[in-house]
């Protein structure tokens, strides 16, 4: 990969005499091995139920656990840029990340690897909003695109070869080498990061709120746990998902009034003052939904419906998530030049169309065109991310970048939760209610027929909510820049 990094694009601050060049590699290398180990773990769960005894609602606590660590943390992100300088966030980070996948690769017991994956989304909420401020920070806006285009490739390809490099490792090693890999490779990044981070903001350190951080970590964190715990399975029903719900609307509700009121809010809400800001975070938030549900369902449809294997299934989606990786810096060149408009909407008229193809797939589909679909929904997804949420941030100036990335980080992590539950209520529902009155009840496939009812329910719920990122699309402008 050919990184064109250099003084005539902008990217240098002599100002400050900061090497832009070597801070943003050491993102990159950080930003991919922390993503990968986030979703290499995925294809081990199996493994995991047999060696620890346990239930797969479970084993599903190490995504949940996950997710739940950076729903807390990263709201209050914007926080901690503040009291912290770049390089201090930077090796906790990395030093966090450390210790839990040395953690993880040594654990004895679940509870253990439990504590071990907590610790790790404690590196990675502190690493990800502190790798899109700095960006902003240093990068010119005119210039940005390409940058966010370099970082989104490492956001995208980590979690796209995580479960097929994993599937690799879990054919001839144990679950344990998955962490075992990853180790060396963090000590590399905090190694590099030692010799060439540099400070690129001054902490200023303002009051610290422990009501608002407490009602951010109810608010938050009860919404993500609510809708993933709905996700795996405990249902709308459940009381658990029920008060973890009306507890995070509540928190939330509780958390924005008092950010509204304050002089220094922990997360400042003058962000959404910013029309193209408001745009951008909603289309993020739609794709994110779409991608993340789709990313949940074909994985479940290859295995249940096809009766591939989990490695032959991860390969099978890999060619799609390199794709939207690889072409993040193209995206990035091509916002530079164009702006936004010309990206997002064709890009939300080939999610569309892709969405269209999977809700007719049945048992009859080939693989080729699960693959193909997959591959051009990864080229859409790719055109919106990027130039929206870059386009967006651009409108903020520079006092609210913290809190820009910290909202923006954290309602993908809400969005994700949510696609991610309602996806799969909606296929266990659309399954049920074809099994309660089936067309024959005597043919041996309708299980399959109706896992396959279910997914096509699954996606034209997706299709809708593509349908207004499409509608929302056409009022996006580029951002004329009034700040340096």
């Amino acid at each position: 990969m050919n990184v064109d990094i250099s003084a005539d694009n902008g990217l240098t601050n002599a100002k400050n005499n900061i090497k832009t060049v070597p801070i943003i590699v050491s993102f990159l290398i950080a930003g991919f091995i922390g993503l990968f180990s986030e979703t290499a773990l995925n294809m081990a769960l199996n493994s995991l139920i047999t060696d620890f005894g346990i239930h797969e609602t479970t084993v599903q606590w190490l995504t949940t656990g996950y997710l739940l660590t950076l729903g807390i943390l990263v709201p209050v992100s914007g926080l901690i840029l503040q009291w912290f300088s770049t390089r201090q966030l930077f090796i906790t980070s990395l030093i966090f990340s450390i210790i839990g996948t040395f953690i993880a690769a040594i654990a004895p017991t679940f509870t253990v690897l439990m504590i071990a994956r907590v610790v790790q989304a404690v590196g990675t909420a502190l690493l990800l909003p502190l790798m899109f401020n700095t960006i902003l920070v240093l990068i010119p806006p005119q210039n940005r695109g390409k940058i966010m285009g370099l970082m989104g490739l490492v956001i995208s390809f980590a979690p796209a070869v995580g479960p097929t490099i994993s599937g690799l490792i879990l054919k001839w090693l144990t679950w344990h080498w998955i962490f075992w890999i990853s180790l060396p490779l963090l000590i590399v990044a905090i190694v590099y990061g030692s010799f060439f981070m540099q400070n690129v903001t001054t902490p200023t350190k303002p009051k610290i709120d422990i009501f608002s951080i407490l009602l951010s970590t109810i608010g938050f964190g009860g919404i993500v746990y609510g809708f993933s715990s709905a996700g795996e399975g405990g249902g709308w029903g459940s009381l658990e998902v029920i008060i973890s719900l009306v507890a995070g609307v509540l928190g939330l509700f509780l958390f924005i009034t008092r950010q509204l009121t304050m002089k220094q809010p922990i997360m400042n809400l003058k962000v959404f003052k910013y029309p193209m800001f408001v745009i951008g975070l909603i289309l993020i938030v739609i794709v994110m939904m779409v991608m993340l549900s789709s990313m949940i369902l074909l994985p479940l449809y290859l295995q249940t419906v096809l009766a591939l294997s989990t490695f032959t299934a991860g390969l099978l989606l890999l060619p799609g998530g390199l794709m939207n990786g690889l072409l993040s810096p193209l995206m990035g060149g091509l916002f530079d030049k164009f702006g936004p408009k010309w990206l997002v909407i064709p890009g939300f008229v080939l999610v569309l169309a892709t969405l269209f193809g999977f809700s007719t797939i049945d048992l009859e589909t080939s693989k080729g065109f699960i693959i193909g679909l997959l591959i051009v929904l990864m080229i859409g997804v790719s055109m919106i991310m990027m130039p929206a949420q870059t386009n967006g941030l651009n409108q903020l100036p520079p006092e609210l970048y913290p809190h820009g990335t910290a909202v923006m980080n954290t309602l993908q992590q809400v969005a994700g939760a949510i696609g991610t539950a309602i996806a799969i209520s909606l296929l266990s529902s659309g399954s049920n209610d074809y099994l309660s009155n089936p067309v024959d009840a005597a043919n041996p496939l309708n299980p399959l027929l109706a896992f396959t009812e279910g997914l096509h329910r699954s996606f034209t719920f997706a299709i809708v909510v593509a349908v207004i990122g499409l509608v929302i699309a056409f009022f996006v402008k580029r951002v004329k820049i009034e700040h340096n």
